[in-house]
């Protein structure tokens, strides 16, 4: 097994793919598989939350990428700003994990939140993609992949 314990930030280009859910790469502990099918450990810091892009370093010295695996969304769109802003607050109201983009917000597909979008004007499908969702202001940490602040998920 792969034993996977630290971030990699040096010049190599990785040699293996971890392809996770967002759920699982909020786990600082797990134990997966690589693309091609080996098993790995992830032991983590606490709190650690991985981004599609992110490379990690194996005990071995092989350097693994992570990618966000397609996951079932579902996506909420307006021209509005102002209702964009609504849905959106509507959605952190509930603690929901949210991914921002231009005129849309990304969440886990709920149909009770699909509803209660619907009923506030949004145009409401399912997408299949990767989830990148906000990581929070108030959260405290490195920031991680694209710009984005980490989240922290206590275990």
């Amino acid at each position: 097994m792969l034993v996977i314990e630290r971030r990699y930030e040096g010049p190599e280009p990785p040699t293996e793919r971890l392809v996770l859910p967002f759920e699982l790469r909020c786990r600082s502990r797990l134990r997966t598989r690589l693309e091609t099918g080996e098993e790995a450990g992830l032991f983590l810091e606490p709190g650690t939350v991985l981004r599609g892009g992110d490379r990690l370093l194996g005990n071995d010295g092989r350097v693994v990428e992570v990618v966000a695996a397609p996951e079932q969304l579902m996506e909420a769109r307006s021209e509005d700003p102002a209702q964009l802003a609504r849905l959106a607050y509507h959605l952190g109201n509930r603690h929901v994990a949210v991914e921002v983009g231009p005129q849309w917000l990304r969440f886990a597909a709920d149909a009770v939140l699909e509803q209660m979008l619907v009923g506030l004007g949004a145009r409401v499908t399912e997408v299949v993609a990767p989830f990148e969702p906000e990581g929070g202001a108030y959260r405290h940490g490195h920031g991680h992949g694209r710009g984005r602040p980490a989240i922290h998920h206590f275990e």
